[in-house]
Order: structure tokens, then C-alpha cells, then sequence
């Protein structure tokens, strides 16, 4: 069996303007260059994979009910848009959660490597040909605990030490896959 490369990617901040715990098609804005940069990661062979830590469930903002939605609906505009993406990993865990349910620090939550780790079981990926993108150090540490080589940090520039390639947009990190 050919292992194949993943493009993860965070949801908020990545594939919607993180408007803080969104949790319905109210509030969910794609950020430009998200459709482009998944047909490009599809046609160099990538399969894209939402992994998005969710504590907006955990806090009681919004059911895992209306994640599911949400998401669906998100799957959907990828698709009419000629993006589909392959699956979406969430964690609804939150170690404070409000929802005592959700309350862990579950292996699934960024900065753990867990909802990376399960897609490459899932769907027989090569995690050291993989690439992520998300907006927070806490995405970089799940790819790099994850074996991850590509790292990409959607981020004004900043002084920090992390070993990630630090991009200001969508369509500087498509130019890097």
C-alpha cells in the first residue's frame, strides 16, 4: 500500500477568519485563497485533512450537534468549489471544560499530535511527507510531535523560536507545497 501525504489544516484562522468560537454559517467567513490552496495541495497529490481543536463544544458555546452542521455545510462549499477535502478531525475537549463531558486533556487535543496521528491510520498517510498549516504554535508542535517536516505558521512575522516556515497568507504557503 502507497502512503500518501496529508495537508493539514486548522480551521480557525486558517480555513475561516477566527472570529472566536464560531459555531454557525453566521459567522463563518473563508479566508481568501483557502479554495485555491486546497485544489493546489489536491493536485500535487496532498490529501487535505481539517484537524481543529473545538472548545467552544466543551465550553457549552455551541453543541457537537452544531459543529456537525457547520461543518457539513463547510465540506459542501469545498466541494462546489472543486476543493473537497478528504476528512475533518475535531477535539471537543477542554481541560477546564465547562461541560464536564468535554472535560480532559484528551490525546486528541493541539498541541498532542493525536487527531494527526488517527487521520494517517485512518486514511494510510505518510505523516514525514505531510505538511501543516494553522495560525498557532500549538498547530506547529502537533505536526512536529506528529513527525511533520513541513511546518507553516499563517502569522505576521514574529520573534519566536519555533522551526516553522512563518507565512502572512494563504497564497504564500500554497507556493510552498
Amino acid at each position: 500500500m502507497t502512503l500518501r501525504p496529508a495537508l493539514f489544516l486548522d480551521r480557525d484562522g486558517v480555513i475561516n477568519v477566527d472570529h472566536g468560537y464560531v459555531g454557525d454559517r453566521s459567522r463563518f467567513e473563508f479566508v481568501p485563497g483557502i479554495f485555491a490552496l486546497v485544489r493546489r495541495a489536491r493536485a500535487l497529490g496532498y490529501l487535505p485533512v481539517v484537524v481543529t481543536n473545538q472548545s467552544g463544544i466543551a465550553r457549552g458555546l455551541f453543541s457537537e450537534e452544531d459543529f456537525k452542521k457547520l461543518t457539513s455545510w463547510m465540506c459542501s462549499r469545498f466541494e462546489e468549489e472543486g476543493a473537497p477535502l478528504e476528512s475533518v478531525y475535531h477535539c471537543p475537549y477542554h481541560p477546564e471544560a465547562k461541560i464536564e463531558r468535554w472535560r480532559a486533556n484528551h490525546e486528541w487535543r493541539k498541541p498532542r499530535p493525536g487527531m494527526l496521528l488517527a487521520a494517517a491510520n485512518d486514511l494510510s498517510l505518510n505523516l514525514q511527507a505531510s505538511a501543516i498549516i494553522g495560525d498557532k504554535l500549538s498547530d506547529m508542535d502537533a505536526g512536529r510531535s506528529a513527525g511533520l517536516k513541513r511546518l507553516l505558521l499563517l502569522s505576521e512575522p514574529t520573534e519566536c523560536s519555533v522551526d516553522a516556515v512563518i507565512v502572512k497568507c494563504l497564497a504564500e504557503a500554497e507556493k510552498l507545497l
